[in-house]
This record gives structure tokens, sequence and C-alpha cells, in this order.
């Protein structure tokens, strides 16, 4: 899967690494100081990189915990994220990381026991409901045969029934979820666009119906799931599409274990918006009609509007108030 696997030498005996390294005996593999020596370089071609990108295997240093945006959130009073992993195993032509990071490859922190102290101490010093986003940067569980994040940290929030964790991911890689027992205060969150605009914006990611296939297993085992539509798309039949992705969904999903539906119109930084679109000069998502405001690259505001609020109508025939939150930042 990775030709080149890039190793820090103060975590080449971390027992992550060789878990890693086992996985893959066949790959090259370099011994580097820091992970930037690579990861930040100058003249980097993501597109180029995104077709067979590397492994880095590093330690994450400084802040490992960080609040998350204001309006950023699942109902939880305090919203905090980390990443354990940067970029991610699916080629989504929307995805904001294209414009954020000069390399595509991927870079695992496998300190995951400082990740666990700081979750910790930030426990220690909030008050209950707060929430912990693992999604931010990656995909929570594509790689999760390959990094064992997820049965890392799943013991840590079974001792904190109080507080919540996100895992959020469009892959249907969940044989060591169903594997245990459910943990309620941890949400399985899917990301979903329409059928058709997820054949053409969301490259090597499981088929919409694989995804369904998965978010009603993981419900029938008894773990809280989460909705994503984020980023909402606009077309000119993006009525009809929405409905016929939200009957697929909803014809099939036990409501009762249904934790939370978020939703929020296609948006990136400026910055960011224009990287990707040097990129994809032939992407029609970013021939699009945009418009900047506050820095943030999105549809026109009457088609941000119509999109939005369209949307939020038709989750309404499925599901109650309560479990809608609006992606605002």
């Amino acid at each position: 899967m990775f030709p080149v696997v890039y190793i820090e030498t103060e975590i080449l005996d971390h027992p992550v690494t060789r878990q890693v390294l086992a996985r893959f005996p066949a790959a090259q593999r370099v011994e580097i100081e820091r992970y930037g020596a690579v990861f930040n370089r100058r003249h980097q071609n993501f597109r180029l990189q995104k077709r067979r990108p590397s492994l880095i295997l590093a330690r994450k240093h400084g802040e490992l915990l960080l609040p998350t945006p204001a309006g950023y959130g699942i109902g939880q009073t305090r919203n905090f994220y980390f990443s354990h992993l940067l970029n991610c195993v699916y080629d989504c032509r929307y995805c904001f990381l294209q414009g954020m990071y000069r390399s595509a490859h991927h870079v695992l922190f496998v300190n995951y026991e400082d990740f666990q102290t700081a979750i910790r101490e930030a426990l220690r010093h909030n008050p209950p409901a707060s929430c912990f986003f693992s999604g931010y940067d990656c995909d929570s569980l594509a790689l999760e045969p390959v990094t064992g994040f997820a049965a890392a940290f799943l013991p840590l929030f079974a001792e904190h029934p109080g507080h919540w964790l996100e895992l959020r991911t469009k892959s249907t890689q969940i044989r060591s979820l169903l594997a245990r027992e459910a943990l309620p205060n941890v949400v399985v969150a899917f990301s979903f666009t329409p059928h058709a605009m997820a054949e053409a914006l969301e490259h090597k990611v499981p088929a919409v119906e694989r995804r369904i296939e998965a978010l009603v297993k993981l419900a029938g085992a008894g773990w809280p799931v989460g909705l994503r539509f984020d980023p909402l798309i606009y077309t000119v039949d993006f009525r009809e599409q929405y409905q016929q992705l939200f009957r697929m969904i909803f014809s099939r999903l036990p409501l009762e274990r249904l934790h939370s539906v978020s939703f929020g119109p296609f948006r990136l930084p400026r910055d960011f918006f224009r990287g990707i679109a040097r990129l994809y000069p032939d992407e029609p998502l970013y021939a699009t009609a945009m418009e900047e405001r506050g820095g943030m690259v999105s549809y026109p505001r009457h088609l941000e509007d119509e999109l939005r609020d369209f949307c939020r109508e038709e989750l309404r025939r499925h599901v109650p108030d309560h479990t809608l939150y609006p992606c605002e930042f």
C-alpha cells in the first residue's frame, strides 16, 4: 500500500511503529530526524503524490489537543479536536486538506499515549458533556487495520461515560468496532453526498450504498451513529438528489440509534480554495460561481441559503429538530 515508510529516529522502537512496519515488510524504510523535512518541503505536487503517497511515522510535539472552531459541535458543552493522522487515503475534490498541506503523504503520529494524557487532562478541567473529534485532518477509520487508532482510544472513553468521542469516516472499516461491545458515548459519524456527486467528487471512497450498509450494521450492534452532510454541494437538480439520498438512509436506519445530523454548504478558506483550484483547473466544482465572505469562499448567498434551507426542511421530515446541527463555522 505504501511504497516508502519514513520513520523518525526517536520512535523507531515505539510499539505502534513496530505494529505498522510489520504490515509493510516490502516497503522501503527511510530513517529521518523530523517529519517536516519530508512533509513540509517546498516544490511538492499534492496531485502527483496523491497517486502513490508514502507513510511517515512521527512523534507529535506541542499542542496535541485544540478547541474546535466556534460553531463546530454536536450538542456538548466543550469541544476539542486532535489529529493522530494527517491526510486521508481518499481523494475527495472538495477536501480542504488539498489546500492546507503541501504534501499528500500520510503522517501517523504514533505517540498515542501522549494524546491520551492530553485528553485525560482536559477531562479533569472540563465539565461533563465534552466532545473530542478525531476526524478533523483525516478519516478516523479508513486506516484502522494499519493504525489500531480506535482500538487504542475506545478504552479511554469507556472509562469516562460522561464525555464523547466522534469517529468521523467515509470508510467501511468497522470490523474492530463490531468485534467489541458498543460504547454509548462514542459516535460513529458517516459523511455522505448523493450518489452522482459521490461518483464525481469522492474518488477512492466506498460507494454510498456500502457506507449505508456499514452505518446500519453499527446501529444494529448498538453504536450511536451520526450523519454528516457536509459539504452540501449545489447542482441544478440538488433537490432530487438529496431527497433520494435521505430516503435511502432513513428507510434503513433505526432512528433510536441516531445521535446527530450535521449539515453545511461547501466552503473553503480563500487561500485553500485558490490552491485547490490550481491543482484541478478542470474540476467543475471550482469553475462554479463562488463568493468570498469573511475570508471564506462559498456559493453566492442566495444559492447557499437555498441549499441549506431545503436540506434542513427535508431532514425535518425524517428526524426530530434536536438531532440537527447546522455547521455555522
